[in-house]
């Protein structure tokens, strides 16, 4: 199986200092332009390249540890008699003694790393693109659990019909429009 995996650090749980006014027909929805913070929260997540099912993973801290303790639940999720591939950025955590002593001890997991300033490639990027503006930028959070409420309510939805976004997938022109010329 081939996995895009990375990660999205210090996603902040912010709420407006005033309310939300929603939108109604001919006004668009209003914000305030000042926020109040209320914490931040790191998400793991690895995509599945062949479904596009996601796997995720929210922590307190963003360090190789947690990163270990993430490859320990993508090893208890996927089927054990499968090879495990993952594409995955430079990133320091992803090279540490303890990872390379974990990685070592399970040798079915195979790291491939995108070139160095090109996380870009890795499609979990396009992924983490679609959780902030469909759930987490227009969203209020007044806490941290707030937030990761919202993050896997968006990661069950999105696995129950997994889809490529928009631009990840070819438009394929209707037959009974011709091309312009």
């Amino acid at each position: 199986m081939v996995f895009c995996v990375d990660e999205k650090s210090q996603i902040q749980a912010l709420d407006r200092s005033q309310p939300v006014l929603p939108m109604t027909p001919g006004v668009p929805q209003r914000v305030t332009h000042d926020y109040v913070r209320a914490g931040t929260t790191p998400l793991f997540a690895a995509l599945e390249v062949a479904t596009w099912k996601v796997i995720g993973s929210l922590h307190h801290r963003h360090r190789a540890e947690e990163f270990k303790k993430f490859l320990i639940k993508l090893n208890q999720e996927i089927p054990a008699d499968l090879d495990v591939h993952l594409v995955l950025d430079n990133y320091v955590t992803h090279k540490t003694p303890a990872i390379k002593t974990w990685l070592l001890a399970h040798p079915r997991f195979h790291l491939h790393f995108t070139p160095t300033g090109s996380s870009w490639l890795n499609l979990v990027e396009r992924w983490f693109a679609e959780l902030s503006n469909k759930q987490i930028r227009r969203g209020v959070h007044r806490s941290v659990q707030a937030l990761e409420k919202d993050i896997w309510t968006w990661i069950v939805a999105w696995n129950t019909a997994p889809k490529p976004t928009s631009g990840q997938r070819p438009r394929t022109r209707s037959s009974s429009v011709s091309p312009a010329i």
